[in-house]
């Protein structure tokens, strides 16, 4: 009897299926608080979290579909993450910068991805010298280069003037670039690096029939649309633009609910594709 083609689910991570402290949003009585389990430990200390129950949904998701956790994360910033169930084959990095394999780098897809982008983006340098130059120390706490991909500012938001990204953005776009604000953090991201190429060539690799996605910021809208069904959490950029496509479900939670709520809907299509 033929097998059945995979069901491919590539899921964002931070403020997704894994949450800070800050970003828990633990709004109910401390009494009904869900129990969560520590799956990120950075510098001695915890870090990322999600609810034991979303622990156990992901665990069956990986033994129901391909899952192949999708982050902007650097390769060494995502290694430090210890999520439960059967380690992935596949994970995506640096916003689709590099396609990880079992955990190491896939060195043809990084070189395709690093070609396109010298042929169709302002180089990264020019991109790290206009931040430098425009962004004021009053308000910006660090400066950092991902992967020799592209560059993100952490930021004091209280302190960041209101059209300060807006601005960025517009100089970015005619530049190839985009720009994103996600919690503490301004990315600045060459346009064709983006979640959905690497997420598409698993896919190829795979045999994958269904793609599932989910994601909450404007990262992720790329990987959204190209999956056949997608959702977003009630939180994040996303939410607070009301972005939404026909294949999007938009859920209501926020927090790390969201993150179970999540699991689940990406459980039940799994097991259930039609």
């Amino acid at each position: 009897m033929p097998t059945q083609p995979p069901v491919l689910v590539a899921s964002d991570l931070d403020r997704t299926l894994i949450y800070s402290a800050a970003a828990l949003a633990l709004t109910m009585p401390d009494a009904r608080a869900p129990r969560l389990l520590c799956v990120e430990v950075h510098e001695s200390r915890p870090l990322s979290y999600m609810t034991e129950t979303a622990a156990g949904l992901l665990s069956e998701l990986g033994d129901a579909a391909v899952f192949v956790p999708t982050t902007t994360r650097t390769r060494k910033q995502y290694q430090r993450i210890n999520l439960p169930g059967p380690a992935p084959t596949y994970a995506i990095c640096a916003n689709g910068g590099h396609l990880l394999v079992d955990g190491v780098t896939d060195v043809d897809w990084h070189t395709r991805v690093t070609a396109r982008l010298a042929d169709e983006c302002a180089p990264l340098e020019e991109i790290r010298a206009h931040l430098q130059e425009r962004a004021d120390p009053l308000w910006v706490r660090k400066h950092r280069i991902a992967e020799d991909l592209f560059v993100y500012l952490v930021v004091e938001r209280e302190l960041l003037p209101e059209d300060w990204v807006k601005e960025l953005a517009v100089w970015a776009e005619n530049r190839g670039w985009t720009v994103s604000l996600q919690g503490r953090k301004i990315y600045a991201v060459p346009k064709p690096l983006t979640k959905s190429a690497a997420m598409r060539e698993v896919a190829r690799r795979t045999g994958a029939a269904l793609t599932l996605a989910a994601g909450d910021s404007l990262l992720d809208a790329d990987l959204l649309l190209a999956a056949d069904r997608g959702w977003r959490p009630g939180h994040g950029e996303l939410a607070d633009v009301g972005w939404t496509a026909p294949a999007i479900t938009a859920l209501p939670e926020r927090g790390v609910a969201a993150g179970e709520r999540i699991l689940r809907e990406l459980l039940r299509t799994a097991r259930t594709p039609q």
